[in-house]
């Protein structure tokens, strides 16, 4: 069996796949915000959970919102920012008693979709995560595209692309710079684009449709700066299919919206790129941690 780990900013859910991919368990718990030891706690109580409720001990693979640093060997560039210069792998593999092995969440929802989701078949791939912040991952024929400083597809922290006057110079992001494309297009982003805090992503999608004048604006610029963001994409990596995942993706809008705006960007007479939602929804990120190892 294989133990996968979704580490994400609000929640912590863990999976347990048999070797024919079908799940023998599954598990979601509240993610402890802003304590680094109770995170590696509740990560090991989920396994041991997991375990329990199959009888089998499995390997142990987890998709986190940062990656591990090349350099030093600790987590880095992490929206959990309580992970950032952690030994997280090492920590875990104490704790756990076995090996464990880590990934960017969004690379791990791209070998997702490319195995056996909405990107099957396809040969390059772009797995986008748009919620509490904006990841990506690359597979290319089936593997996964890491990169020499763990950083392949980190599409969130370079900056809007072709911004409007009243986008530049752009909000502060976490990571220290200004204008970095997920600070418009997470769920604080589409907030923003609204201009009601009080309203969450999902209330103001909601609105959208009932009508909503102002929501549907919103949303409407939204699609627009999600087009620039992935034409910028499209015009380096060119992949065949872009999945969207995270409670953004849920936007049915943004289906018809984008592939439309991102003409005027994308360097090309025509763009074949599909657009497409994810196939395993939720589930993505936490069945590609489990793939992480071999079966």
């Amino acid at each position: 069996m294989r133990v996968g780990i979704d580490l994400g900013g609000t929640k912590i859910e863990a999976i347990g796949l048999a070797s024919d991919g079908s799940t023998r368990a599954r598990r979601r718990v509240d993610a402890p915000r802003g304590n680094y030891d109770r995170t590696v706690k509740t990560i090991v109580d989920l396994v041991e959970a997991i375990e329990l409720d199959t009888g089998v001990r499995g390997s142990v693979g987890i998709g986190i919102p940062g990656t591990i640093s090349p350099a030093t060997g600790r987590i880095k560039n992490a929206n959990s920012t309580w992970l950032n210069g952690e030994p997280l792998d090492r920590d875990l593999a104490r704790a756990l008693n076995r090996p464990v092995r880590l990934a960017n969440d969004a690379n791990c929802f791209a070998l997702s979709e490319a195995a056996d989701g909405a990107a099957a078949g396809a040969a390059v791939v772009f797995g986008v995560i748009i919620g509490t912040g904006c990841g990506g991952g690359v597979v290319v024929q089936g593997r996964l595209l890491a990169g020499a400083n763990a950083v392949a597809g980190e599409w969130g922290h370079n900056g809007l692309p072709w911004p409007d006057e009243q986008e530049w110079p752009g909000p502060p992001c976490y990571c220290g710079r200004q204008g970095c494309i997920e600070t418009f297009l997470s769920g604080r982003g589409l907030q923003a684009a609204h201009g009601d805090s009080s309203l969450t992503a999902r209330e103001i999608a909601e609105a959208a449709v009932k009508g909503d004048a102002r929501a549907a604006a919103a949303i409407d610029l939204y699609a627009r700066r999600l087009a620039k963001g992935l034409a910028s994409v499209i015009n380096v990596l060119d992949p065949d299919v872009i999945v969207l995942g995270g409670g953004l993706s849920n936007i049915e809008a943004l289906y018809e919206r984008v592939p439309r705006y991102w003409n005027d960007w994308v360097f090309s007479d025509q763009v074949e790129t599909r657009l497409v939602r994810a196939r395993h929804g939720d589930s993505s990120g936490v069945r590609g941690a489990a793939w992480l190892w071999p079966v």
